[in-house]
């Protein structure tokens, strides 16, 4: 039922851009819905469920396709472990292993987090619900934009570190100028280190955002739990 109500919102919504699109998009959404449907990650009886399966079936389709790439690694590969634990009723997929930029980082595409690790460490595990979360709720709020934001500003960003470093007389390795300025100071990457408490991280060095961008999930949960 996920698979088919997925494939016919895309089906409908890009269909009104263009036909053969919309055919291409009702694929995507369809094999979304399957695996989604399957392990059970939409929190149906919330609204936060509904409102994530409507956008990764429209809006966020095209992370979602990445996130099937994810899916399809996992898959080849037969390391990847599913953590239920993280994933049911949660909207999100989670895998301990997976697709991974640089081996113990974690990687987020669409609604798919891989590279978890050991999440039975209460740190590694806020890490998922706290950090990684939140940038699987930028893609579907960001839809297209966001992965083009997110590479234009990693360049431009890099082009400024370059200049900052040798501004400031290069006092500072070269490496982790261009980082904090393209990484830690993308704005995606400052709304999710503050919403992990974790601002600035320890691997900034000085350039960049001074205060945090938002409230940590942590200090929220804890004001409604005493409510």
């Amino acid at each position: 039922m996920t698979a088919v109500v997925g494939a016919a919102l895309a089906r409908l919504v890009v269909g009104l851009i263009n036909p053969t699109l919309g055919w291409v998009a009702a694929g995507i959404a369809g094999v979304n819905g399957l695996l989604s449907g399957w392990r059970g990650i939409y929190a149906w009886r919330g609204r936060d469920g509904v409102v994530a399966f409507v956008l990764d079936s429209t809006w966020g389709l095209v992370m979602v396709a990445g996130s099937l790439v994810a899916h399809g690694w996992a898959a080849v590969t037969r390391a990847a472990h599913n953590e239920a634990s993280l994933s049911t009723r949660q909207n999100r997929h989670v895998y301990r292993r997976g697709a991974q930029l640089q081996p113990g980082y974690t990687l987020t595409l669409g609604n798919v987090i891989s590279g978890a690790g050991d999440v039975d460490v209460q740190r590694r595990r806020r890490l998922i619900t706290d950090h990684e979360a939140v940038h699987v709720w930028q893609a579907r709020w960001f839809g297209p934009l966001y992965p083009i934001v997110y590479a234009l500003w990693g360049i431009g960003g890099s082009m400024a570190g370059v200049v900052v470093w040798l501004r400031g007389g290069r006092a500072k390795p070269l490496g982790a100028v261009v980082q904090s300025i393209a990484y830690y100071s993308n704005p995606f990457e400052w709304w999710a280190y503050s919403r992990d408490a974790y601002w600035p991280p320890s691997g900034a060095v000085g350039v960049g955002w001074k205060k945090p961008a938002a409230r940590p999930l942590a200090d929220v949960r804890a004001k409604r739990s005493r409510h």
